[in-house]
């Protein structure tokens, strides 16, 4: 018999830190049916229509980064910190968590310090090769830390480390918005998906929206594009002009069932984008966003690139030609496309969200 189980799941505001949050709730609720979860986070609009979409209860704080600068700006940040770790005590007391998760973003720290405060079971889930700052501070409170890379910079070697992978969602339970768009792709056709992620990449947009001009032939693709909000319109717009068998979208909320159609997928470099793409096995050309924090998304390409699962073309060096010209290769040479997948395939790592869900039960010592 299945035990009430308690969990709050803290952390969000983008894709990259949300996804892997939802991937382990959606373990747990699956092992066991009683458990209550709880994310804990922003009201960025993301955020909140994401986890509705999903099904999951939210509840928000204060939350802001904490800026340098000049010595009122160090004060207000400071206030802000004191403010979200009251709002997350409340929270924590009220719900009585089992176990807390930490999945990053400055609204995760004041969550995890207040399960500190409380000593209440908790760990981080950290998802890239290179720690954010708030990982970095809240491994020093935390009992577990959950790893997505082997080599996770700045992260203990020690028996609190676990490599793990990174937690991937399922299908989407709630998602009644439309038809899977792969709905409309003539099998034949070669797919390329081209997203910058949850926020969308205007340079990776525009760019490839002059590589496709400089095609061979374009009779034979069919392009599904995450545009973002900001560039919809005018893509779509693109793709008309030019006659492309296109799918245009600002966000698509069932991204891992269009993976399994395609053929090529251009895209930037977060943790949840790699680790759905090595799932499938999705040949990729990886485009890392340049202003990451500590530029953390090169270093993840580049653990892809370096082992022949993908290739990384630096944003600075983004080009028409160059893109043209990638893409038209692996289209021609059929076996090098093949054994990209096949080795991203073999990096991947499925079950981290079972693996992490299960930890978290047995904290309890709940039958799973």
């Amino acid at each position: 018999m299945k035990n009430k189980f308690n969990l709050i799941i803290a952390g969000g505001k983008t894709g990259g830190h949300l996804f892997p949050g939802i991937a382990v709730a959606q373990a747990l609720k699956l092992k066991n049916p009683l458990a209550q979860v709880l994310f804990v986070g922003t009201n960025a609009p993301f955020e909140v229509s994401t986890l509705k979409s999903y099904g999951f209860d939210h509840k928000t704080i204060i939350s802001k980064p904490i800026k340098g600068g000049n010595i009122l700006s160090k004060l207000t940040s400071s206030c802000i910190i004191f403010v979200s770790l009251i709002q997350s005590l409340i929270i924590l007391i009220r719900f009585k968590p089992d176990f807390v998760l930490g999945v990053g973003g400055f609204s995760s720290f004041a969550v995890v310090l207040a399960a500190w405060i409380l000593k209440i079971p908790r760990a981080i889930q950290e998802q890239n090769s290179i720690p954010g700052i708030t990982n970095r501070m809240l491994s020093r409170f935390s009992d577990t830390i959950f790893t997505a890379f082997k080599t996770t910079k700045g992260m203990p070697s020690n028996h609190k480390t676990k490599y793990v992978g990174n937690p991937i969602r399922r299908t989407n339970p709630g998602q009644t918005r439309e038809a899977p768009p792969s709905v409309d792709i003539d099998p034949e056709d070669f797919t390329i998906l081209v997203t910058g992620g949850s926020q969308g990449a205007t340079n990776i947009n525009q760019t490839f929206i002059q590589a496709i001009k400089l095609m061979d032939d374009l009779t034979q693709i069919h392009v599904i594009h995450q545009t973002g909000l900001t560039d919809e319109d005018k893509i779509s717009k693109a793709y008309d002009k030019l006659k492309v068998k296109s799918t245009v979208q600002a966000f698509f909320n069932d991204m891992p069932a269009i993976q399994d159609k395609t053929c090529l997928a251009i895209t930037r470099a977060g943790a949840s984008t790699i680790s759905e793409l090595s799932i499938k096995g999705v040949p990729s050309i990886f485009v890392p966003f340049p202003h990451a924090a500590d530029d953390h998304q090169t270093y993840n390409a580049k653990a892809m690139a370096d082992k022949g699962a993908a290739i990384l073309i630096a944003d600075r060096d983004l080009t028409p030609d160059l893109l043209k010209t990638t893409i038209q290769t692996l289209m021609d040479d059929k076996e090098k496309l093949k054994k990209m997948g096949t080795t991203f395939k073999q990096l991947a790592m499925p079950d981290a969200d079972q693996i992490i869900a299960t930890i978290i039960l047995n904290t309890k010592n709940v039958k799973v």
